[in-house]
């Protein structure tokens, strides 16, 4: 393993962060033919070929993908490992299709050797698909969260994770006690939070497993550790909100359920949001809270459109979700695809550089880590994907006909899958490589 080695190609980020999306175009950095140095995992440099050539030494290993496309590390916000196994279950919206598939699978993970094989298997296909950071739910088991982190740390991957925590309304195999949840949450946190590049959420499923006395758990925790990070679900699916309303008639809303236990707040992190009130737009926003965009569950399991106008007029952080298993794809590519079709039906022109922002810098900035991964800045983590834009003759065809950037940008992420992930590296080093044939 070299300490310092260089990587020449075509580079595509976002500079920086954007309070709007019409300033995307000018915050778009396209190096045609680039070079990067990295050093010790990290960024040292991103020149042009002509004007960095002369800073790589001859001893420093050089290496060139020449008609590929590298871009930073996708970032997934939303996604829930131990679904990988019953990815695309047929024919229910959210609270049956949580009784009849996900809650029976859940309940094989107190087997640590059946998570660890899990867990081997989902980083593995994050990696395939070019994903190389991911907030994580885990099972109410600690033995899932252990696993998780365990082969996350083995391939220093940048993974926040939790125990989903969760005492009512669930198979009897899948409740705790708060004072259960409590005591193993704490134990997970001082195991593993900030060992290696993992950190540890709070992983509270949601409002109806939830009870007072859980929640007031949760929030408790969350003084006691401020620098965690709170993953959990709002605003779905209609039903659901209904059901909360009825569970707990004395908050205002079902955002203020999370915030009245002081679980709203910067490393917040909210998956759907497909039904919010403009207060609850308004109390994300005031509480630096962020939202996971998930349109493949969203659309699979029929639960409704996210709206992006309305995230970025409040004013609110959204980074891209899976949310595999109701989500149907690990791949970014084809959950931007969805992405835009969703805010098609909305008459909202969502741009590549839009979506690719919400898959890099935005989702870092929804996580908290934009100080750290998301773009191509000097300093941050080597986490980046080689793109092969014609790994197909159909966009062998269509990237021919690109006249630019945009519009060769815009086509592999409406045509692209697995397939285009020719490599992924972490901090510099490989991690997963497409075979030839």
């Amino acid at each position: 393993m070299h300490s310092i080695k260089a990587v020449r190609g075509s580079f595509f980020d976002i500079a920086h962060l954007v309070r709007h999306p019409d300033a995307l175009e000018q915050a778009a950095r396209f190096i045609d033919d680039g070079v990067m140095i990295i050093e010790a995992g990290k960024i040292r440099a991103l020149h042009t070929w002509e004007a960095g050539r002369h800073h790589v030494p001859p001893s420093v290993p050089l290496s060139h993908f020449p008609g590929k496309l590298i871009v930073p590390g996708f970032i997934d916000c939303h996604v829930h490992y131990p679904q990988t196994e019953m990815i695309g279950a047929w024919g229910s919206q959210l609270l049956d299709w949580l009784n009849h598939y996900t809650f029976p699978t859940e309940s094989q993970y107190h087997c640590a050797d059946h998570a660890a094989a899990m867990s081997d298997f989902f980083l593995q296909e994050l990696l395939r698909n070019g994903t190389t950071s991911a907030l994580v739910f885990a099972t109410v088991h600690a033995a899932s969260v252990e696993a998780l982190f365990t082969a996350a740390l083995q391939r220093n991957m940048r993974v926040i994770a939790g125990k989903v925590m969760m005492d009512q309304h669930a198979p009897a195999a899948l409740l705790e006690t708060p004072a259960q949840s409590e005591r193993d949450t704490r134990r997970l946190i001082e195991r593993w939070h900030n060992t290696g590049r993992l950190g540890y959420a709070l992983t509270p499923r949601f409002a109806p497993t939830s009870s007072p006395q859980l929640l007031s758990v949760v929030g408790a925790l969350r003084r006691e550790y401020p620098d965690v990070w709170l993953q959990t679900h709002l605003s779905e699916n209609p039903q659901e909100v209904a059901w909360v309303k009825q569970l707990y008639p004395e908050r205002a809303g079902y955002l203020d359920v999370y915030h009245h236990y002081g679980l709203t707040g910067h490393k917040s992190v909210f998956a759907h949001c497909l039904h919010l009130e403009d207060a609850e737009w308004q109390c994300l926003a005031a509480t630096r809270s962020a939202i996971a965009f998930c349109p493949t569950s969203n659309l699979f399991l029929g639960s409704g459109l996210f709206n992006l106008q309305k995230s970025w007029d409040a004013g609110v952080a959204v980074g891209m979700g899976s949310d595999v298993g109701a989500g149907t794809t690990f791949n970014a590519l084809e959950t931007l695809a969805e992405a835009y079709k969703v805010a098609q039906l909305q008459h909202y022109r969502l741009s590549v550089y839009e979506a690719f922002y919400h898959a890099t810098l935005g989702a870092a900035q929804a996580l908290a880590l934009d100080d750290v991964i998301g773009n191509f800045a000097v300093g941050k983590e080597a986490d980046m994907v080689i793109l092969d834009p014609a790994a197909t003759p159909l966009q062998r065809l269509r990237q021919q006909n690109g006249k630019d950037i945009h519009e060769r940008l815009f086509a592999l992420m409406m045509l692209g899958d697995d397939r285009n992930i020719y490599q992924t590296l972490i901090q510099g080093e490989v991690a997963w490589q497409r075979q030839p044939g």
